[in-house]
């Protein structure tokens, strides 16, 4: 069946495939729609490569005419899901919630048909619950089962305390699968036991359990850990697409199929050539990672941006040129002492440093350079020339212009 094998690539595991046989006949049959199911807890607004893998799995059952039922956990927020956590999460504000989830909402177009997607908040069925109805709900879970967690496991043996709200919090995430009433419950696989608790839920109820669709975890750019914004190992599909395609030139060879089969369109034929080229030395690694970077900032931006920004990484880190576009930093006379300003001042009214104390360190490094010339010394006092560019590390530039005192300190570079 075309729209199993479509489904099925790129998958880790489904649980079960014969169920899913099965629901897809049968929609196929009858003409009604599957639901698929993806749950989020609004916690991190950013959606970055690693989130996409599945939201792009998502936007196949949409093209194949399903419908995609997209549960924001503003209810199941104000606990964490404590997937992988080795303590206690702190629970977000409503303000907090409402933020995140309304950001998500807008970088989910990005990637999911509009008008196939339901969304729904999850306090919509849990909120009205009452304290009966939560002994009812918990009595159709043992304490045994939840402590198969591999991480509740870890924290017990270890002594570390588990919330009980915690414990309650797979026990929410399978109700809204029977409030949605879903036939498929997408995830990473470290969702898994969240989304069999799904299925087990939908039996007490009497539904047709939820097939458990697993999709890999994308490793980040350090090419060890799983991609995530607090370790700054990501990249965010709404990055410019210069960053992006230079953020995707980073990462080490080895995860370079992965990165081909799960962050790009290429077909299954196509991933394959590449990964086979990589093995026997047909295909050189830098002309595999620049095919996949300029395939991914095609998807997210246009093919038009991806020759661009692949343009702009062969002049800037390749050939060590300049780009066709820096920022602009625009001085005027508070800015300067007799004509002059100290670099450290200049990094950070530049953007390319956080602070005084980091552009001291980027220079200590030896990272920055103006118009081509190391800075050695962290003491530089410089004359101020229309035009100079001050460079940190290998793609981070800015160009320094005069303006009259009333121009605002920081600028850009007109598109």
């Amino acid at each position: 069946m075309k729209a199993f094998d479509i489904i099925k690539y790129g998958t880790a595991e489904i649980i079960s495939e014969v169920d899913l046989l099965g629901k897809l006949k049968k929609s196929e049959e009858e003409g009604r729609p599957l639901r698929v199911k993806l749950g989020l807890d609004p916690t991190a607004p950013h959606i970055h490569l690693g989130f996409a893998v599945v939201l792009r799995k998502l936007r196949q059952f949409q093209d194949l005419g399903h419908e995609v039922h997209l549960i924001i956990g503003d209810f199941t927020a104000r606990i964490g899901d404590p997937t992988g956590k080795s303590e206690s999460r702190k629970m977000l504000t409503p303000e907090e919630i409402e933020e995140n989830a309304r950001t998500y909402k807008e970088q989910l177009a990005v990637i999911l048909d509009p008008e196939k997607t339901v969304v729904s908040y999850n306090s919509k069925w849990l909120a009205p619950l009452k304290f009966e109805d939560i002994i009812s709900l918990s009595s159709r879970f043992t304490v045994a089962r939840i402590l198969e967690r591999d991480d509740f496991e870890k924290r017990y043996k270890g002594g570390r305390p588990i919330g009980l709200h915690e414990v309650l919090y797979p026990m929410m995430q399978a109700y809204d699968s029977v409030a949605v009433r879903a036939d498929v419950e997408l995830g990473g696989t470290d969702q898994v036991f969240n989304i069999l608790a799904g299925r087990e839920l939908q039996r007490e109820f009497g539904q047709e359990p939820q097939v458990a669709l697993l999709m890999p975890i994308l490793v980040g750019l350090d090419g060890v850990n799983k991609m995530s914004k607090s370790l700054g190992n990501y990249v965010g599909i709404t990055d410019p697409p210069a960053d992006m395609f230079g953020k995707l030139m980073s990462i080490p060879d080895e995860i370079i199929p992965d990165y081909i089969r799960l962050a790009t369109g290429l077909s299954p034929e196509e991933a394959a050539d590449i990964e086979g080229g990589l093995k026997t030395g047909r295909i050189h690694p830098m002309d595999a990672k620049k095919k996949m970077a300029f395939e991914v900032v095609s998807l997210y931006h246009s093919e038009e941006l991806a020759r661009w920004a692949q343009a702009q990484f062969e002049t800037v880190v390749q050939n060590k040129g300049l780009p066709e576009r820096m920022p602009r930093v625009n001085l005027n006379e508070s800015d300067l002492s007799n004509g002059r300003i100290w670099v450290v001042n200049l990094l950070v009214l530049a953007n390319l440093a956080e602070s005084k104390r980091d552009a001291r360190r980027l220079i200590a490094q030896g990272g920055v350079s103006l118009d081509g010339e190391k800075v050695s010394s962290p003491d530089l006092d410089l004359e101020v020339r229309n035009g100079m560019v001050l460079k940190v590390g290998s793609k981070n530039f800015a160009q320094v212009f005069m303006e009259d005192a009333s121009s605002s300190s920081m600028a850009s570079v007109a598109e």
